[in-house]
């Protein structure tokens, strides 16, 4: 069908258009502008229709977010870690974990005096992203593989598209590469490290910090001795932080009045709990009695402490031991039984299961880290997972800025207009798309920044989930920011995940 309309160019000539739509390649003809003026208009009209639109409501920054369905009416025992579980830190630790860690790089590893004048930066890197142990890079990968341009550093250093293209040959990285090769006879170690967890983060920044150092002086150093002497060095200062965070909660664990009415729920209806933590007794203990009171030990059926997760949920052969909290030592009798108000050393999610009954659904488990937390729990054992995503706080917050969702619908309705038109090849409609290419660009990057200037969202590369999302969606049923938050839900209550949009879906009728 065809369509006139009366237009007036150059507030003097009035040109009467025909619309046609051709069957044969499905394009837009119209008569009387240029394609120019064509592209123009399309997008002027683009652009009030997204002014138009209502924006989208506010997320709940408080709010249970379901990956799968999980009915807590199944649910008989409540497990939690408890490092960015139970206990949230101030930022005051990544600076202790930061100075620590640069003090043995100097005491153990004699490194150059002069790191001493690098500072942490709390604001450089942000959870989930990979560091490149052969090339000394901290990128950000998506669910794909993909490099996310613009989020690749060498030291403090951006690393320009086309340097990064030229050191990997492709924007796809191999899965071999990232993961390690298991398929092989000898199985090949993977070239990159995913930092998964938030005590990553400083250890990030003193890497980044002294490469940076080395880089800026001209001093040759190799990124795998540097990556492992910055990991020793942070991971060997823990028991020196334990000891100080103990002997100061107040400065370094975040207040959480509603823990125990959270535990108090729990225990009045007749759920079961239990503590499985890496951490040593004397550093869980100082925080749960500033979180929870000094009679915490009350709400835990099982405490285990030092369990050495992953292993905790992978070995089956490591005894499980009674720990001695007066004589700060784990005791030689073989356990029998679990009991509360006793506290337990190491062990496996085999002996806990066999000893207490405790499996399959009717277990929920907390932790903040997708692999060493909920993976195996929920791929062997069939335990119901939890995610406490410390970030998403922040996140949300700043999706629910109007400045946000103004530039996201934009960004949207600017793509498909692209998308829409591409295929026009006349040099007029390759310089209008090519205006069009850069201004998506340009929101692009102001949409990553707002989150992080330099790696942008802990979820999502420029439209892809994060290499980190895709699996925290693979192994947690439900993620928020806080446990508390579950005291916003009944006991009974049902968390369904919502139906997304398959690319196939887009625009259909019931989306």
């Amino acid at each position: 069908m065809s369509l006139f309309k009366a237009s007036i160019i150059g507030a003097k000539t009035i040109n009467l258009i025909l619309y046609t739509k051709s069957e044969k390649c499905g394009m837009l003809i119209r008569r009387g502008f240029s394609t120019r003026e064509l592209l123009k208009e399309a997008y002027c009209r683009t652009k009030l229709k997204c002014r138009s639109k209502k924006l989208p409501r506010d997320v709940n920054p408080k709010g249970v977010f379901a990956c799968n369905e999980l009915d807590l009416s199944e649910v008989k025992v409540y497990g939690f870690d408890y490092d960015y579980t139970l206990a949230h830190y101030k930022p005051t630790l990544e600076h202790l974990l930061y100075n620590l860690g640069r003090d043995i790089l100097l005491e153990k590893y004699n490194y150059p005096p002069e790191i001493l004048k690098l500072e942490y930066r709390p604001n450089f890197a942000v959870r989930g992203l990979h560091y490149d142990i052969e090339k000394g890079l901290l990128l950000k990968l998506d669910s794909f593989l993909q490099i996310q341009f613009g989020a690749v550093y060498r030291g403090l250093t951006p690393v320009s598209t086309e340097e990064v293209l030229k050191m990997y040959k492709n924007r796809i990285i191999p899965i071999a590469y990232v993961e390690g090769d298991t398929r092989t006879h000898k199985a090949s170690r993977a070239k990159m490290v995913h930092l998964a967890d938030l005590f990553s983060v400083p250890e990030m920044g003193l890497l980044c910090n002294v490469a940076e150092y080395f880089i800026k002086n001209h001093i040759d150093y190799h990124p795998e001795i540097l990556f492992l002497d910055v990991k020793n060095s942070v991971q060997s200062c823990h028991p020196i932080m334990h000891k100080i965070v103990a002997q100061n909660v107040e400065e370094y664990i975040r207040p959480n009045p509603e823990l125990r009415k959270y535990f108090e729920m729990l225990q009045n209806s007749g759920k079961k709990l239990f503590l499985v933590t890496n951490s040593p007794f004397h550093f869980v203990n100082a925080g749960m009695e500033m979180l929870a009171g000094h009679d915490w030990l009350e709400f835990f059926d099982v405490v285990i402490v030092n369990a050495n997760k992953p292993k905790f949920f992978t070995e089956v052969s490591r005894p499980i031991r009674v720990f001695d909290k007066n004589a700060n030592t784990h005791i030689w009798e073989k356990v029998t039984s679990l009991e509360k108000g006793i506290i337990y050393y190491e062990g496996t999610v085999k002996q806990l299961q066999d000893l207490t009954g405790w499996s399959g659904h009717q277990v929920l488990y907390f932790g903040d880290h997708p692999y060493s937390d909920l993976a195996d729990v929920t791929l062997e054992h069939g335990w119901r997972t939890g995610a406490i995503i410390n970030e998403l706080t922040h996140e949300i917050n700043t999706l629910n800025t109007r400045s946000f969702k103004e530039n996201a619908n934009w960004l949207q309705m600017l793509t498909q207009l692209i998308e829409d038109h591409q295929d026009y090849k006349d040099p007029e409609a390759l310089k209008v798309l090519g205006e069009w290419m850069a201004e998506r660009d340009f929101l692009r990057n102001d949409i990553k920044a707002v989150f992080n200037p330099q790696f942008g969202s802990v979820f999502r590369t420029y439209h892809n989930p994060t290499y980190f999302s895709r699996r925290l969606f693979r192994f947690a049923d439900i993620y928020t920011s806080n446990i508390t938050n579950l005291l916003n839900y009944s006991l009974t209550h049902t968390f369904y995940p919502r139906r997304g949009v398959m690319p196939h879906e887009y625009g259909s009728y019931f989306v």
